[in-house]
């Protein structure tokens, strides 16, 4: 586990959209806070587009790890960089040239990440993951919040951290998808060192103490794998 970890990015997808700037206030214990734009298209849902993660950029107290679910992200992707996000992911499925497009990303100064639905292998990524910053392994079906983990995925997950670790390479390993207390140490005894839980964090009682729970627990079970 690399030395800043675990990181835990809480998603927006599960705030009051009524009240985001308190909502991103909450958030301030976190390390990023994740940002899903989904486009109808490439997910059946429709979420946020560059107007408001110009907004949520301009008040979140941590920088923006923004998730693209969107078709093209060659062309609209360097655009949310652009924006200010410390870190841009976009899925491998959709993208027609993923080298070129993270290196687009890095040269306007974001961290470049490639994420992949349940369903694609991760040997697709294998050669290529020197080209990341992270690389998100989704342990949902992309498209919407609250769904139930999949443990299925952890055996993709800590294939493509032992490749990464055999090629000596420092990327990030994120997990989205119903990350709780209950799940995030097995996504944490896989390797992955990067967190995103909704409403696990914007459901409890305590923001704060929630987001160190999770941290906590991830680095426990770290340590035991």
């Amino acid at each position: 586990m690399l030395p800043d970890a675990p990181r835990i990015n809480p998603s927006i997808l599960a705030a009051d959209f009524v009240n985001m700037q308190a909502e991103l206030a909450r958030i301030a214990a976190a390390d990023f806070v994740h940002v899903d734009v989904m486009d109808n298209h490439f997910v059946p849902n429709l979420t946020f587009g560059p107007q408001m993660v110009e907004r949520i950029q301009a008040t979140s107290p941590v920088p923006l790890d923004v998730h693209l679910m969107i078709s093209d992200p060659d062309l609209w992707a360097p655009g949310y960089a652009e924006l200010g996000a410390a870190s841009v992911t976009f899925h491998l499925e959709a993208a027609h040239d993923p080298i070129a497009l993270a290196r687009r990303l890095r040269s306007i100064g974001a961290r470049a990440g490639i994420a992949i639905k349940p369903g694609t292998a991760g040997e697709r990524l294998y050669d290529i993951l020197d080209e990341f910053d992270q690389v998100l392994v989704m342990t949902v079906e992309p498209g919407f919040g609250g769904q139930g983990f999949m443990p299925e995925t952890m055996p993709k997950l800590r294939a493509l951290v032992d490749e990464a670790r055999r090629r000596g390479s420092n990327v990030w390993f994120q997990v989205d998808g119903g990350i709780s207390a209950a799940t995030i140490d097995q996504a944490a005894a896989a390797g992955a060192d990067t967190f995103v839980a909704g409403s696990a964090v914007y459901g409890a009682e305590n923001v704060e103490a929630a987001i160190t729970g999770l941290r906590d627990l991830a680095r426990a079970a770290s340590l035991d794998s």
